[in-house]
């Protein structure tokens, strides 16, 4: 289902790219597709996290769109309306392309792999997720759009959530409300600590959330986090069994 679009708001902005190419910062993140700023934080459209997997069973959290996934949602935007699809295949399509593109996705599926997440779904990898099998699969973060901090990506740190109007708003008003539209008990797997911190303080105020099994201690995914296998195999163990776990309450067909 499509949640809360702005597509329609910034169509004709988009348009005007299509004689662009390539894509660079300077063409989308300006004043034509900015949606709101705060000191030195500055928040942009962009249309991928605008579709939501309903029937989920998997949802994989980050803290806000960088900007390789903002580049790669308008391009599949673009290709989108060379095509004449429609806004709902636009904004799934953006959707699928733009999740954890790139190496962050390689990482992240062989970091799930490790882990028995292909298993439950006798899946012969968590790849299956991002393509053949994408329904189950929801990717989301708790800052829907692209945030940045003096122009590089927000990590969730500089300034703290807590600390932002504007990061606030989104993370404990917009994210629980996307959240509500998944309709079946799904894995949540919050991606770093200024994630895991947004839902442990949900969970106690959003009972919706509770349904859901939630993955914390999970290593972030990001090459820049040079010590996310030494984590991953310290914890490996303990993540497993919050797999097995949720296979087994859910009747998924756990592979032993």
């Amino acid at each position: 289902m499509i949640f809360e679009s702005k597509l329609t708001t910034f169509l004709p902005q988009i348009k005007s790219l299509q004689a662009k190419h390539p894509l660079e910062k300077s063409t989308l993140l300006n004043d034509l597709f900015l949606l709101k700023h705060e000191q030195q934080l500055r928040m942009y459209y962009a249309p991928h996290n605008e579709f939501i997997h309903t029937e989920a069973k998997v949802i994989i959290v980050g803290i806000t769109p960088g900007w390789q996934q903002t580049k790669v949602a308008y391009a599949r935007v673009l290709q989108g309306l060379s095509q004449n699809e429609t806004k709902y295949e636009l904004l799934q399509h953006a959707k699928i392309a733009a999740g954890f593109s790139g190496q962050m996705r390689r990482n992240l599926c062989n970091m799930l792999d490790q882990i028995g997440l292909a298993d439950i779904f006798d899946l012969p990898s968590t790849t299956s997720m991002f393509e053949s099998k994408r329904p189950i699969l929801h990717t989301t973060s708790v800052i829907r759009y692209p945030v940045f901090w003096n122009g590089k990506n927000y990590t969730g740190h500089s300034p703290n959530i807590g600390q932002s109007k504007l990061l606030k708003e989104s993370a404990y008003d917009v994210f629980p409300r996307e959240l509500s539209h998944i309709h079946h008990p799904a894995l949540i797997i919050p991606l770093g600590k200024a994630v895991e911190a947004v839902i442990r303080q949900l969970r106690t105020t959003e009972r919706h959330l509770q349904k859901h099994t939630i993955l914390f201690g999970f290593p972030h995914p990001s090459g820049a986090n040079g010590h996310r296998l030494k984590q991953l195999q310290q914890h490996q163990r303990v993540l497993q069994q919050m797999v097995h776990e949720f296979a087994q309450k859910n009747n998924l067909p756990f592979q032993s």
